[in-house]
C-alpha cells in the first residue's frame, strides 16, 4: 500500500534515485513517475538498454533528454522516442527508427485517445511514421480527407486496419483488400462484411480470372442456383468452398464435394444443410469427420441431446 501511495505521489512530485532504489521500484516507476533531473540523466545513460527503453516512454522527460535518447545506440530505445506524442513531425522523422512492416502492430494509446479529434487524425495520417498512420486507421469514424489519404497508403497493413476498423472505408479499397485478405480472428468477416463493401453488380465478376473476385458473384442478389452449381466445379478451391457454403447448392453436389481434393472444401461440405440424413449419420460415425458433422445445422435437437448424454 505504501509503495502504491508513493507511486501516486511521484506522479506529480519528482522521484529521487534514493527512493527508487530504497523501495525497489520497477520499470513502472521509470515509465510513469516524474523523475528528479539527476535521476533522469542517470537513467538516460544507464548501461541496461531495457532501462533506457523504459525511461524513453516517460511522458515527463525533459526535451533535451529526449533528444539524447533519440541518438541512442539501441534501436528499440530510438523507436520508443519516435512514437512520443509531443514530437513534431520534423523531430519524429529525424529519429532513426524503423517499423517492421511484417511485425505485429499495436495501436498507440495516445493516438487511440485522439480518434475523435479530426485535426489530430490528419496529422497522424500524414505522418512518415508507419505506426502513427496504422493507429489512426483503427478509428471507427474519420473525416473524408483522412479516409482518402489512408485508403491509398503505400502500406498494406494501414489499408487493412482501415478496412477492419473504420466504418467510412471506401468500397474500392475494401475490394482491393479482399483480393489478399480473408479476415482476422478479431475481425473475421472484414472486409467482406463491411457495410460499404460492394453488394450489387457483382455478377460481372463471374468469369473474372482472379478467384477472389470470381466468388463474389454469388453475393449478388441476382445470382442463381445454376451459378452455385457451376462454381462447385471451379478450378480454384476457394471458389468451390464458397459454393459449398451456399444453401442453394444441390444435394448431389454437396455430397460430391465431400470427396473434394482440398480439405477446406470437404470440411465445408460436411456442414452443408442439404446432406441426406443417411450421409450425415455416416459422417457422424467417422472419426475423421464427426467433429465437423456435429455442427451441421440439420441435426435435430433431440438427437444432439442424446449424443451429449454420454459425454455428460
Amino acid at each position: 500500500m505504501r509503495a502504491a501511495a508513493l507511486l501516486r505521489h511521484h506522479a506529480t512530485h519528482p522521484l529521487p534515485r534514493s527512493v527508487f532504489e530504497e523501495q525497489g521500484f520497477t520499470d513502472e516507476a521509470v515509465e510513469t513517475c516524474r523523475l528528479e533531473r539527476g535521476f533522469a540523466e542517470y537513467l538516460c545513460g544507464h548501461g541496461d538498454a531495457a532501462r533506457r527503453r523504459s525511461v524513453a516512454r516517460n511522458p515527463h522527460l525533459d526535451p533535451d533528454l529526449v533528444a539524447v535518447l533519440a541518438e541512442d545506440d539501441d534501436d528499440n530505445v530510438r523507436f520508443q522516442v519516435s512514437v512520443r506524442p509531443e514530437l513534431t513531425e520534423e523531430q519524429r522523422a529525424a529519429v532513426r527508427a524503423e517499423v517492421d512492416p511484417d511485425g505485429m502492430r499495436l495501436t498507440l494509446p495516445w493516438v487511440h485517445a485522439l480518434h475523435d479529434d479530426p485535426e489530430a487524425m490528419r496529422r497522424c495520417a500524414a505522418s512518415s511514421h508507419l505506426l502513427l498512420r496504422s493507429s489512426a486507421a483503427r478509428a471507427k469514424r474519420l473525416p473524408p480527407d483522412v479516409v482518402e489519404r489512408l485508403a491509398r497508403d503505400e502500406d498494406q497493413v494501414v489499408r487493412l486496419f482501415l478496412a477492419e476498423s473504420c466504418d467510412d472505408a471506401p468500397a474500392s479499397m475494401l475490394l482491393e483488400v479482399w483480393l489478399w485478405w480473408n479476415g482476422s480472428l478479431s475481425c473475421p468477416g472484414r472486409p467482406r462484411s463491411h457495410p460499404n463493401f460492394p453488394r450489387r453488380d457483382l455478377l460481372r465478376y463471374a468469369d473474372d480470372p482472379h478467384h477472389r473476385l470470381r466468388q463474389l458473384a454469388l453475393d449478388d442478389p441476382d445470382s442463381t442456383a445454376d451459378l452455385v452449381e457451376r462454381f462447385s466445379r471451379d478450378p480454384h478451391w476457394e471458389v468451390r468452398r464458397r459454393a459449398a457454403e451456399d444453401p442453394r447448392l444441390p444435394t448431389a453436389s454437396a455430397v460430391r464435394l465431400l470427396d473434394d481434393p482440398h480439405e477446406a472444401v470437404r470440411v465445408t461440405a460436411v456442414r452443408h444443410g442439404r446432406l441426406p440424413a443417411r450421409m450425415l449419420v455416416r459422417l457422424l460415425r467417422d472419426r475423421r469427420t464427426f467433429r465437423d458433422a456435429l455442427v451441421n445445422p440439420t441435426i435435430p435437437v433431440a438427437v444432439m441431446r442424446r449424443m451429449a448424454e454420454p459425454a455428460g
